[in-house]
């Protein structure tokens, strides 16, 4: 998911490019750490991935190009997660993803406040920019079968649990419930086979992260149902998505309307009122209700979403990426960036600090890839988390919102910065006029909030 206010002033990591195979094909050629041990008889480093969503693929992609053995475990191969689907542009050069793997290229965006005051966005986007809108279980599955391409192993099973090494440099055991329509077992086959390292990919309930005792972490409940309305209403979504905000739709998040292929996606999330999560969901589809009506709910799903990273990402030669480590920005709710963008990152500090897969991996190592997307994206929830706290704290702060994203100067900056992940820099006049323009919304909003106390007294 992603939101207008995702974008505001974040770290630079990548910019758009013209999609081609050398980044895919490049392998990273570092020299490993001098402590760490050559693997014996010519054998490969082994790693085993848990989780087949855009972190796990990413990760067992770059793992196995750079040489490494990999080994990907995914239940549910036909994953349907509830997310809008939103990814920025800059993703689809950086991951060379096709074009046909995009639904819909968002070119406008609607912006409703509590009061049902409607802003449009994208007034500032070139006619090459778009926010591309996928399915999960689409993108899943094709950088699933990228990774399988590249030399990994893809494994439909379900993680149980892993047994630490007991001396330094030992295997890892994982143990699994491998799934095979041939052996006529409904539950699976309990199997186990050893590895050096252990990459965590497997969401908001990672098993992998019960195991390593990485702690827990507040998070949201995301509540969505694909609907299929009429030609004639899909029409008005061809280029367009919907965000509504209230507390009607969610006291902390907001609702959303995004076009899929044939249908839309209609959802909301919250983190503090999670019983309340089909009221709140009854709600966005009552603010909707003149553009999807007649639509018919082909799909609903529910999915636990991350408010922020685990308190412990590593322990030994196991690590965490994507939603698994808790990845995902607060006030938007963007994840499946962060996610591919993580499990490459790892892989690649793995692929280095094995020199290629011929040496023993070190916590260090993975310690490296930490380091690195902390230093670009840790500023990126600081200022996400700041933004939901100031402007989803009330109905009136909402309204502010809304009115402040009417501004070219506001659409601008954050398009540029959510588009291509990467630090925008601003003109100080008119940050300055931005800064005025948000404290005279806010307190117009707070003022008109005063206002409508008094007549419901």
């Amino acid at each position: 998911m992603t939101s207008l206010s995702s974008a505001v002033a974040l770290p630079s990591s990548c910019r758009a490019r013209p999609a081609s195979g050398s980044r895919r094909a490049r392998l990273l050629v570092t020299r490993a750490a001098a402590s760490s041990p050559k693997l014996p008889n010519g054998r490969r480093l082994r790693v085993a991935v848990v989780g087949g969503g855009p972190a796990g693929g990413a990760a067992a992609e770059a793992l196995a190009k750079g040489g490494v053995e990999t080994v990907l475990i995914e239940r549910k191969m036909d994953n349907c997660k509830p997310c809008g689907g939103a990814i920025p542009l800059c993703m689809v050069s950086e991951f060379d993803l096709p074009l046909d793997l995009v639904d819909r290229k968002v070119r406008k965006m609607k912006m409703i406040s509590p009061s049902n005051v409607a802003v449009d966005i994208g007034r500032t986007l070139a006619p090459h920019e778009y926010i591309g809108m996928v399915r999960r279980e689409v993108l899943d599955a094709y950088l699933r079968s990228r990774a399988q391409s590249a030399g990994a192993e893809v494994v439909n099973g379900l993680f149980l649990r892993y047994e630490a090494p007991k001396e330094p440099n030992g295997s890892y055991v994982v143990h699994y419930n491998h799934y095979d329509s041939s052996n006529g077992k409904v539950g699976g086959e309990k199997r186990s086979f050893e590895v050096d390292a252990i990459v965590g990919a497997d969401g908001a309930n990672s098993r992998v992260a019960k195991d390593m005792g990485a702690g827990d972490y507040e998070y949201a409940i995301a509540f969505q149902e694909r609907v299929k309305i009429p030609d004639d209403k899909m029409v008005y979504y061809e280029e367009r998505a919907e965000m509504y905000v209230g507390d009607d739709v969610s006291p902390d998040f907001y609702g959303w309307v995004f076009p899929k292929c044939d249908h839309v996606a209609v959802g909301t999330g919250t983190v503090t009122h999670k019983a309340d999560i089909k009221k709140f969901q009854a709600a966005t589809r009552l603010r909707a209700k003149d553009k999807i009506e007649g639509g018919k709910i082909i799909r609903v799903e529910a999915h636990p979403i991350p408010e922020h990273p685990r308190p412990k990402r590593v322990a030994g030669r196991v690590t965490l990426v994507g939603d698994a480590a808790g990845y995902v920005t607060k006030c938007s709710g963007e994840g499946i960036y962060f996610a591919a963008k993580s499990g490459r990152m790892c892989a690649e500090a793995i692929v280095a600090g094995s020199a290629n897969g011929t040496r023993m991996v070190e916590e260090s190592d993975l310690r490296k890839y930490l380091a690195e997307f902390d230093r670009l994206y840790w500023p990126t929830y600081r200022v996400l988390d700041i933004l939901q706290k100031v402007f989803y704290r009330s109905n009136s702060a909402r309204e502010a919102f809304v009115e402040m994203c009417a501004d070219d100067y506001v659409q601008k900056m954050t398009f540029d910065s959510y588009l291509y992940k990467r630090v925008v820099p601003g003109n100080p006049l008119d940050d300055i006029k931005l800064a005025v323009n948000t404290i005279g919304s806010l307190v117009r909003a707070t003022a008109l909030r005063r206002e409508m106390e008094k007549v419901t007294l």
